[in-house]
């Protein structure tokens, strides 16, 4: 069974975490995306976020959280995702290019409207306390 290597971006503010829709879709994904040929987990996270959100991560403050493993969303029963996870800073404003159409801070009572990779991880951000349960 192969995974899909996916890298994710970890933006906690006021007990939520930053999430993204594609065009089209009607659940949620951390920012972040695939590696490509011969890139590092940082220069991915960079990439992606620089396209999905228009802001430049600071790739020297990159920190993993954890890496979570699970069924990919919309993918035939066995295809799996492996989602390694970082928090980092950035520079510049927020907004969503490219295939995203919405940026939202979603709390722990939203954790229905991600994908099942995504579910695992704001499970690990409520046992740590960075994210809270209601709005």
């Amino acid at each position: 069974m192969g995974f899909i290597d996916k890298i994710a971006w970890i933006q906690v503010a006021d007990g939520a975490v930053l999430s993204t829709r594609n065009v089209g879709r009607d659940v949620f994904y951390l920012p972040g995306g695939k590696r490509e040929p011969g890139e590092s987990d940082v220069d991915t996270l960079v990439r992606e976020v620089r396209e999905e959100l228009s802001v430049t991560i600071v790739a020297g403050s990159a920190a993993h959280l954890g890496t979570f493993e699970a069924q990919a969303h919309g993918h035939p029963d066995g295809t799996m995702v492996r989602m390694a996870c970082y928090t980092a800073g950035f520079d510049g404003v927020l907004r969503p290019d490219n295939e995203i159409e919405e940026i939202v801070w979603l709390t722990y009572a939203d954790r229905g409207r991600v994908s099942p990779v995504d579910q695992l991880v704001f499970d690990e951000l409520l046992r740590t306390g960075l994210l809270r349960q209601r709005p």
